[in-house]
């Protein structure tokens, strides 16, 4: 009988690429596989999955308990981050406004401990690369290609999460550990772009200030998808341990983000041109200029000193691997632009 599977966040992006992949290529009997979600049982989301022929518990990442109870009898636990970035903000002098996202990733992995989890499956993020000249696993880096720092704020509750799970499988609390450095989303590049409208047309500016550029990785939410589900039913075994990698594209195809912009621009008719302008006048652009919120200008801003050090350009041939066993390449992020942005009139 196949091991059960878990996903938290089924409905989610993450969550529910990774789902249809399981479905879809045939990886999991939907019998085999739960879906964990914080909609109420009768609701249309919980409609909607059960649908699928999937198992549907009820489970939120801030409430452990419904969590244990959630992943009662399950063999593998896919643990997408939470969504919850305001828990990583801090005021202009540093202050934290919240705990971080990782005191929701702790709890997780402990419930999952306490409820019997053999291989959990944890979604971190594609910064920090080796490649763009951070410390390697030479160096008690990263996988054998990324780093264990990273400039980002975003990175920041990833990096104390797969240090808890390193410590995790240390303790041997699981059979099974993996660290799963999920590409930056192709689908987010208006967010890397000056907060840009998606549908690219209707978004007045002829060029938006950043902080900086860099060349990124770009990666399709449903090529992680598929490439999760693949960790996901592997058989039992074959990630004993503590294992991390990156799931990404690679550097062949990195675009920074004035060849972004180039590609919106032709997409819509109407260029886009990228004015960098440094982090302080970006964040008082955006919050004064724009009115945005300061604590999430501020955590989002130091994501371009990143990129500019070269940590989202991503060297590890584990997606393209991941897909080619089951007949997929990459999605081109052209693709992905042209398939989001509309035409001006």
């Amino acid at each position: 009988m196949p091991e059960t599977i878990a996903i938290i966040g089924a409905s989610g992006k993450l969550g529910g690429a990774t789902l249809s992949a399981l479905l879809s290529h045939g990886l999991a009997p939907p019998g085999s596989v739960v879906a964990l979600t914080s909609a109420a049982e009768g609701s249309d989301k919980w409609a909607s999955l059960a649908a699928r022929g999937v198992r549907v518990r009820h489970a939120r990442y801030e409430d452990p308990a419904s969590l244990e109870a959630a992943l009662a009898g399950v063999h593998t636990f896919f643990l997408v981050s939470t969504p919850e970035i305001a828990l990583d903000f801090t005021e202009a002098d540093g202050t934290p406004l919240g705990p971080g996202r990782e005191a929701r990733h702790f709890a997780a992995v402990d419930a999952a401990a306490r409820a019997g989890v053999r291989r959990l499956v944890y979604s971190s993020l594609a910064f920090a690369s080796g490649a763009g000249g951070q410390r390697g696993a030479a160096d008690g880096g990263f996988g054998g290609v990324g780093g264990s720092e990273s400039k980002a704020d975003v990175m920041r509750a990833h990096l104390r999460t797969e240090a808890y799970l390193r410590r995790a499988a240390e303790e041997r609390r699981f059979d099974e550990v993996v660290a799963a450095r999920e590409g930056l989303y192709s689908e987010s590049w208006p967010l890397y772009l000056g907060y840009f409208s998606p549908r690219g047309c209707d978004d007045e500016r002829a060029a938006v200030k950043l902080a900086g550029d860099g060349k990124i990785c770009w990666t399709a939410i449903r090529d992680l998808g598929v490439a999760n589900a693949i960790v996901l039913a592997a058989p039992p075994g074959r990630y004993a341990g503590f294992r991390a990698f990156y799931l990404s594209t690679r550097p062949g195809t990195a675009r920074d983000l004035k060849e972004v912009a180039a590609l919106v621009g032709e997409a819509r008719g109407r260029e886009v041109a990228v004015e960098i302008v440094g982090r302080r006048e970006h964040e008082r652009h955006y919050v004064e200029d724009r009115g945005m919120d300061g604590p999430a200008v501020r955590w989002w801003a130091s994501t371009y000193d990143a990129v500019e050090v070269g940590e989202c350009v991503v060297d590890d041939p584990t997606l393209e691997e991941l897909l080619s066993s089951v007949g997929e390449k990459p999605t081109p992020l052209e693709d992905i632009i042209r398939a989001m942005v509309k035409k001006s009139d």
